[in-house]
């Protein structure tokens, strides 16, 4: 792309609730929250231009002003409770300060030029979800950024930048969709019933026993003060690749017949595709798998945000995993999970909130996705052509998202879309064994 610059004429505005939320009201994070405080969601969508003439920027905010009466915790500014030299434990003061929007034009692409841009360089779309990260003026950094780029062919981007201390996937996701619900004139059921309080950190019995040694599932690094910003040894690059359903069919087949899960599939090929490409450094023998918690699969779209992910590890005791059998790679991922969600969270409340972790990367990480309502995001009932999520501040050892696709025009399935970070000499071998493969 060489010096070619391909955002311009950006102007930032903030969005407040449509009504005041009141002087004493705080949200208490809980200690999940706290432990992707480094971590930033990142979600992207893309809509043709017959779908957004017309629109204007005032279209597009106005239901954010009554969006935020039921995410005012979204508007609020992170504030520190006691004291002392850790600064204490983070919460939100829920103060109206506001989401923060961007308007930004494409001028030299059209949306397909762009979709085609990215299967050679995922890294591009950084242009489109506003570069966020929390401080170091911790007490004056917005939570979420909105950015709407309107292209050369009259398509536009929606980019949501969401903290992750604020919630998952999940909850980014209906936070858009509720968006989108306001703006089409359909008014959710909990505004019939608002929430008076938000998330209340619950003081469980602490298990000692399970916090003796750090979880395999995070790595400690070193504090990072009022700046919630990773520092990766290495540079890290992002690519994207599309499984189609025909070969995702193939690929569970060639693993283990019918029987194996897409997911369990594609991490097992990935995860010995990567071990081959580290082969002479070090193979990734234990792997993090981060899924939606069972308890929290019936969430509706109506509800508020929270961290509702499963922290798990996976070790390949006694196997090179290089060369191994995908299908018992697979049986691995499916069977020999050891869920560290518990342990994770005690280690945060045994530390008052305070230390600083990072989980997606502290091992290669895999992330599934599957179940993101990510298509039922819907601009004049029309939905968009292309979207993928992907995570910043993610560690050396880096992470694999696995997305639904997008459905073809008779509405079957459209695969995976599998969205990659990792260090950047790792991408070129990634791309020559996935050929292969």
């Amino acid at each position: 792309m060489g010096d070619e610059k391909l955002i311009s004429d950006v102007r930032l505005s903030s969005v407040v609730p449509a009504t005041i939320t009141g002087d004493d009201k705080v949200h208490e994070f809980t200690n999940m929250d706290l432990i992707m405080k480094l971590h930033y969601i990142k979600c992207l969508y893309f809509f043709k231009n017959d779908v957004v003439e017309g629109l204007d920027i005032h279209d597009l905010k106005n239901p954010m002003f009554q969006l935020l009466e039921l995410y005012y915790h979204a508007s609020g500014r992170i504030r520190r409770s006691g004291g002392g030299d850790d600064g204490g434990r983070p919460f939100i003061k829920c103060n109206d300060s506001g989401v923060r929007i961007v308007e930004a034009k494409c001028r030299n692409k059209t949306i397909d030029e762009w979709l085609a841009m990215i299967m050679n360089d995922a890294s591009v779309n950084e242009e489109l979800v506003y570069d966020q990260v929390l401080g170091p003026d911790l007490g004056f950094a917005p939570l979420v950024f909105i950015q709407f780029t309107w292209f050369k062919c009259g398509g536009m981007s929606i980019g949501l930048s969401w903290a992750h201390v604020l919630g998952d996937a999940f909850s980014a996701s209906n936070f858009l969709n509720i968006w989108a619900q306001i703006m089409a004139g359909q008014l959710p059921p909990q505004f019939l019933n608002k929430p008076t309080i938000t998330n209340k950190f619950i003081n469980s019995p602490l298990l000692l026993s399970t916090v003796e040694k750090l979880p395999f599932s995070i790595k400690r690094v070193n504090p990072v003060g009022d700046h919630w910003k990773l520092t990766n040894t290495c540079k890290m690059q992002s690519h994207s690749f599309h499984i189609t359903q025909k070969l995702l069919n193939q690929l569970i087949f060639k693993v283990c017949g019918t029987k194996v899960k897409p997911f369990d599939a594609i991490c097992a090929t990935v995860w010995k595709i990567l071990a081959k490409v580290r082969k002479y450094s070090s193979e990734p023998n234990i792997v993090t798998i981060i899924r939606r918690d069972d308890k929290s699969c019936h969430r509706k779209t109506t509800e508020v945000s929270s961290n509702g992910q499963v922290i798990s590890i996976i070790e390949a005791n006694n196997v090179i995993v290089s060369e191994a059998d995908t299908s018992k790679l697979a049986k691995l991922i499916a069977e020999k999970v050891v869920d560290e969600t518990r342990v994770v969270e005690d280690l945060m409340k045994k530390e008052n909130g305070t230390s600083d972790f990072v989980v997606y990367g502290a091992n290669l990480t895999f992330v599934n996705l599957e179940e993101a309502k990510i298509y039922d995001l819907e601009v004049r009932g029309k939905k968009p052509i292309f979207a993928s999520y992907n995570i910043s501040g993610v560690g050396d050892e880096g992470v694999v998202l696995v997305l639904p696709g997008p459905k073809n025009l008779n509405g079957k399935e459209g695969g995976r879309i599998v969205n990659v970070i990792l260090p950047e000499d790792q991408i070129e071998g990634l791309k020559n064994e996935m050929r292969e493969a």
